[in-house]
């Protein structure tokens, strides 16, 4: 046996006792650094082979090799051994510290919005309905008396898909399918999202979310549609709220109105949420056309009905006093965790 070899051999021993002896990993990894590090008394060695007989360099290099594993064996094996002591669980659980209450999330501001005007609504006997958001464009225009050359109609202003179908502009066509599969009376709310060509900005967005209301039996009356709209304003933003209703016109009802609620800010003062106007304009309804009765197989004869719409968005942003509709997208949580 060479000098080397007896080098090396002595190396390891060495080494393998200062392994066993380590008490943590500042230890061991001094211990690398000693014997295999750049540095380390292992390069050392392996710049003397080229002194070794070259009868001998075989053996001499297993030798080497050999002991250089057994090194890097017996730092690994220690290192997880005590990784592993100090992961290990206490014996006992101290009862008398604070429990760790878990991290509880809660339903976004538009959900909240969503599911209190439905349950506002129920109160009044409407029952909520779905309906798919990829529409035909009979049920999202035809079904609704909009005309061939309407703007709405046009792909500046509606999403098409490729085989001609489209992305609901409006939460409408909810009402057509349930009209085609329900004989009078109805009364029914449709919330869902729907979906625009609009830029966004503070107060619009390519998808929202909507309620609209449909009311169908006998003798319906625009007072019928006020008085529910009041009760909802009130239910809504508090007792005091007001609402008025402005000729418009849609394609689909006849008288068309759109409808606005007494600012819930100044309580119709005057400030510049509403533009100094005392009044905020929330969205539009009406009576329901005959024509759109004619489509769905009702006689309009014999039955009438309004129907409304309401911004989930807009609502929401009035509740909590939110000036950019972008905020409720933004999925900031510091943002949300408030409501």
């Amino acid at each position: 046996m060479n000098n080397l070899i007896e080098s090396i051999n002595q190396a390891v021993g060495e080494a393998l006792q200062r392994v066993e002896a380590a008490e943590n990993a500042a230890d061991l990894e001094q211990i690398r650094i000693d014997y295999l590090g750049r540095n380390g008394l292992f390069p050392e060695l392996s710049r003397q082979m080229s002194s070794v007989a070259p009868e001998e360099r075989k053996e001499t290099g297993r030798a080497f090799n050999t002991g250089r594993g057994s090194i890097q064996q017996a730092l690994d094996d220690a290192g997880k051994k005590l990784g592993s002591d100090r992961t290990k669980a206490p014996k006992g659980i101290d009862v008398t510290l604070p429990g760790r209450c878990p991290r509880v999330g809660h339903r976004h501001p538009i959900s909240q919005m969503a599911e209190e005007c439905v349950a506002v609504f129920g109160r009044l006997g409407f029952t909520p309905m779905n309906g798919p958001e990829l529409e035909d464009i009979y049920h999202n225009f035809d079904a609704l008396n909009t005309p061939a050359d309407h703007p709405s109609r046009d792909a500046q202003d509606t999403f098409y898909l490729p085989d001609g179908r489209i992305l609901r502009s409006q939460t409408s066509p909810v009402q057509i399918r349930v009209m085609e599969t329900h004989q009078p009376p109805v009364r029914i709310v449709a919330p869902g999202r729907v979906f625009r060509r609009d830029t966004p900005d503070a107060t619009h967005g390519m998808n929202f979310h909507q309620i609209e209301g449909l009311y169908v039996d006998r003798n319906v009356s625009l007072a019928d549609l006020k008085s529910v709209l009041q009760y909802f304003a009130r239910e809504l933003f508090g007792k005091d709220v007001k609402i008025r209703l402005r000729p418009h016109f849609f394609p689909f009802t006849e008288p068309s109105v759109e409808y606005d609620f007494s600012c819930v800010v100044c309580g119709g003062k005057g400030c510049p949420v509403c533009k100094n106007s005392g009044w905020i304009e929330i969205a539009g309804a009406g009576m329901v056309d005959p024509a759109v009765f004619r489509k769905v197989g009702y006689d309009p004869e014999k039955w009438s009905g309004y129907a409304f719409g309401l911004g989930i968005e807009r609502l929401a942003m009035l509740r909590n006093h939110i000036p950019d509709l972008r905020l409720l997208y933004d999925n900031d949580v510091r943002f949300l965790e408030q409501f």
